[in-house]
């Protein structure tokens, strides 16, 4: 039995990576809801001083089902996510720190329904209180009303308050574009650089000011704004935002034995984040987010894998191999250096 999700995969691996971090879910006062308690107690009661307990509701629990060379298969029991809204968050607390990190709206009701009207108040509430604010995703069932949600409607009225958008390729595409996603589903070598950049351009003409885009095997795609957009990212805002503004790049993973991908994209986030909040350049930052995605693959659960912010830096320094990833197009060029590719949009090339 281990905690998963956004808050738990993430949250708990920006703590294993020295970041000051506490959680904010929601859970019930049953059984499961003592045993999330516990479990995260364990790594820093500090961590579950933000969890809100509610009396009456049944946590949320998922079964999951990690087979060999098969996708992931979910049974899922919301509890409490369903009834999670924007005033479930603390917006004191974000008053007094640097980034708001939340995740997978998909698999919370309130906040897809009504054209996201929940999730659209609570992000222009935080970003009120000066926070950076970071928004994951989560696939939505095509065959549920979260995947019958009009997600081009929610994103143009929500990325306006978000600075970092970091969801994967098949969240998006699914959720966008549904015809490149039913081609690439099939095909995946139809995911190319050119894909990502114009989905990226999509993002950032919302409103979103930096967009990470998890491609799984395919690496990591980041796409930045302007510096004068930059300006507004809150107080986790680069130092020098001219080096962020702008930005276009791939980056390869890392060569690792895999024994399970739980809350891979979860822990790639967390190190994204966590450079982010030292100050890192965006190429640092994304290597960081591929190598912590690496480090999480080798356990088979969300968390094992994570090693401390000084053993990561020490593992990449050390020459850790990339997997070998071959761009043909004009306008890509291959950064020997930092082993990631620059694209046409990148203006510190």
């Amino acid at each position: 039995m281990a905690t998963g999700g956004a808050v738990s995969n993430t949250g708990q691996a920006l703590h294993k990576l020295g970041v000051n971090t506490r959680l904010m879910g929601k859970i019930g006062n049953d059984v499961f809801g003592q045993a999330i308690l516990n479990i995260v107690k364990n790594l820093s009661n500090h961590l579950a001083k933000g969890m809100r307990v509610v009396p009456g509701e049944a946590s949320s629990y998922t079964i999951i089902l990690s087979l060999p060379n098969t996708d992931r298969i979910f049974f899922h029991c919301p509890g409490p996510n369903d009834t999670f809204s924007a005033n479930d968050v603390d917006y004191n607390l974000l008053q007094h720190v640097d980034l708001f990190h939340f995740g997978y709206p998909p698999l919370m009701k309130r906040l897809y329904q009504n054209d996201g009207a929940e999730l659209v108040d609570m992000f222009k509430r935080a970003k009120a209180t000066g926070v950076t604010t970071s928004l994951d995703m989560a696939m939505p069932d095509p065959t549920a009303p979260s995947g019958q949600a009009n997600w081009l409607t929610i994103l143009k009225a929500t990325l306006p308050y978000v600075d970092l958008f970091v969801p994967s390729i098949e969240e998006i595409l699914l959720m966008l574009y549904p015809d490149i996603f039913d081609r690439t589903n099939a095909d995946a070598t139809q995911i190319t650089h050119s894909l990502l950049s114009d989905i990226a351009g999509d993002l950032l003409a919302m409103g979103a000011k930096v967009v990470l885009l998890k491609a799984g095997k395919l690496g990591l795609y980041l796409g930045t704004a302007g510096e004068s957009v930059l300006a507004g990212m809150g107080r986790a805002k680069p130092d020098d935002a001219a080096r962020w503004a702008n930005r276009e790049f791939w980056v390869p993973i890392f060569e690792t034995a895999s024994v399970g991908n739980t809350g891979a994209g979860d822990s790639a986030i967390a190190g994204f984040l966590a450079a982010l909040l030292r100050d890192l350049s965006p190429t640092e930052a994304v290597t960081i987010a591929a190598a912590v995605g690496a480090c999480n693959v080798e356990a088979p659960d969300a968390l094992g894998g994570i090693r401390s912010w000084q053993e990561t830096l020490a593992r990449i320094e050390a020459g850790w191999p990339r997997r070998e990833m071959k761009l043909d197009t004009p306008g890509w060029r291959f950064d020997k250096e930092r082993q990631l590719w620059l694209g046409p949009n990148d203006t510190k090339r």
